[in-house]
């Protein structure tokens, strides 16, 4: 979790639901129902079969953010809920970005794609579209320089994350602080 200026903190969130259909609205209906935005969603399955992982970013103070986990837990397909911490979790995003790029430029941005080790996907007479991944400090940092050039169009996936280490979400309890949980530990 970061800081933000207003004095809410970032918090990452992983669920790891049952693969039903109607999970994702209800479980971002929690988030919405309270009036907290979602900064970032995404959604996939697991290595286990009939389960999914949702990761969550949401900017909010830690109170009201308990109260919403204790609603996510009564919800019958929430299976385990753990926040990760920044320093305790690997996070990336991907991201595509079509940029300005011609004449004299389009050297300029292959030099910035070069340092980000980023791959160029697609170049027409006047774009280069660009793919990213990693650390969405990385993808901030990338994006800052490529605005001076010209965005076309860009787009993200949203962060995913896992908890450094060698245990799954299911023993979390043991070895990070778990937000919550049905299965045997509360945190």
């Amino acid at each position: 979790m970061s800081t933000n200026g207003n004095g809410r903190r970032l918090h990452t969130i992983s669920v790891l639901v049952e693969d039903k259909p109607g999970v994702l609205t209800r479980v971002a209906g929690l988030f919405a129902a309270r009036g907290f935005n979602i900064d970032s969603l995404a959604v996939g399955p697991t290595a286990e079969p009939g389960l999914s992982r949702m990761t969550i970013v949401v900017q909010v103070d830690r109170k009201p953010l308990e109260q919403v986990v204790k609603q996510l837990n009564k919800l019958i397909n929430v299976i385990k809920i753990v926040e990760l911490d920044p320093g305790e979790a690997v996070e990336r995003e991907l991201m595509l970005v079509k940029v300005r790029a011609e004449g004299e430029t389009r050297a300029r941005v292959l030099e910035i794609c070069d340092v980000f080790r980023v791959r160029v996907l697609d170049v027409t007479h006047r774009t280069l579209t660009i793919e990213a991944t990693g650390s969405p400090d990385k993808l901030e940092a990338l994006l800052a320089l490529l605005r001076d050039f010209g965005i076309v169009e860009l787009a993200r996936t949203g962060r995913i994350a896992l908890a450094r280490g060698d245990v799954g979400i299911r023993d979390r309890g043991r070895r990070l602080k778990a937000v919550g949980g049905r299965d045997g530990d509360d945190g």
